[in-house]
């Protein structure tokens, strides 16, 4: 009898693990044909001469790509510009999702204020900033007013500041409602108990929301960055191929050697991005398991 039981269940477990994988059969396929196998194509391409005689060169293509002074600028511009915007967009996202949590007058209307940039082309956004900071714009009209003479923002030092307020426009809503639904499941005893034993606003603030909190910054900072490594349409829309100074991204740069159809560094400076973005991920799990795992669960 216990023989037969056995061998009913064991039958019934093998006959839903069938249907289980043909269920997830068409999502793996779609994931390995447009995911999984363009990404080796990309490194089979990255670690040959030329796409006809198909030479394996291994890492030279690599090393020519670290030599080349375009790469290694849009790469110091591409970084510099996540180290300014990523904490930027993290932590101003947290300051009006706490201030919002508060009893304010408007709230609601504060909070479709924030999210409306979502709803706006990107057309759109890159034309109401090229009217804002062009030379005879709004920005120069404003700050003329108090003695400051005019300046060519797209084609200055400060270009990069003009796209890092337009990302912090553009993401800001978004970040700041996942961090408005996480402050809402902070456990209220909590707080009520920090209350009662005389916790000021900043002890919990870091004591208690911002350990609840670490998944959710993990999150957001994650895909903050991801969206940083985008705002090439942006900047592309705003300068063209060939910005000046700060504003020529890696994008740019993949973006350009793609039209010269240079395949070896395309798929080089592609796989570098990856590695990049696995490691920077990776670095920013590991801090947030230390940070956060006694609040898991």
């Amino acid at each position: 009898m216990k023989l037969k039981e056995f061998i009913k269940r064991r039958s019934v477990r093998s006959r839903d693990s069938i249907n289980g994988w043909i269920w997830l059969a068409p999502s793996f396929i779609g994931v390995a044909v447009f995911y999984m196998v363009p990404f080796f194509v990309i490194v089979y391409y990255s670690m040959i001469d030329n796409p006809i005689q198909g030479n394996f060169v291994f890492l030279d293509n690599f090393v020519a790509l670290l030599q080349n002074r375009a790469f290694t600028t849009a790469a110091v511009n591409t970084l510099r510009f996540s180290l300014i915007a990523v904490p930027l967009a993290v932590i101003l996202a947290l300051a009006l999702a706490l201030l919002l949590e508060a009893r304010i007058p408007l709230k609601s209307h504060f909070r479709t204020f924030f999210l409306s940039p979502l709803m706006v082309p990107v057309a759109s956004i890159v034309l109401i900033w090229q009217v804002l900071f062009h030379f005879d714009g709004a920005i120069n009209e404003f700050l003329l007013r108090f003695g400051v003479d005019r300046l060519d923002w797209l084609q200055s030092e400060h270009n990069q500041l003009v796209v890092v307020v337009l990302f912090l426009w553009k993401n800001l809503g978004y970040n700041m409602i996942l961090f408005m639904a996480a402050l809402s499941n902070i456990p209220r005893e909590l707080l009520e108990v920090a209350d009662v034993e005389g916790a000021g606003p900043l002890y919990k603030l870091f004591a208690v929301k911002l350990r609840y909190l670490s998944p959710t910054m993990l999150f957001v900072t994650i895909l903050s960055l991801i969206n940083s490594f985008k705002v090439f349409r942006e900047a592309y829309l705003l300068t063209g191929n060939y910005p000046y100074g700060g504003l020529y991204m890696l994008q740019h740069f993949m973006n350009n050697i793609f039209r010269a159809l240079d395949y070896q560094r395309l798929a080089s400076a592609a796989v570098i991005m990856a590695v990049a973005m696995v490691i920077i991920i990776a670095v920013l799990f590991i801090i947030e398991n230390r940070y956060g795992k006694d609040v898991e669960g």
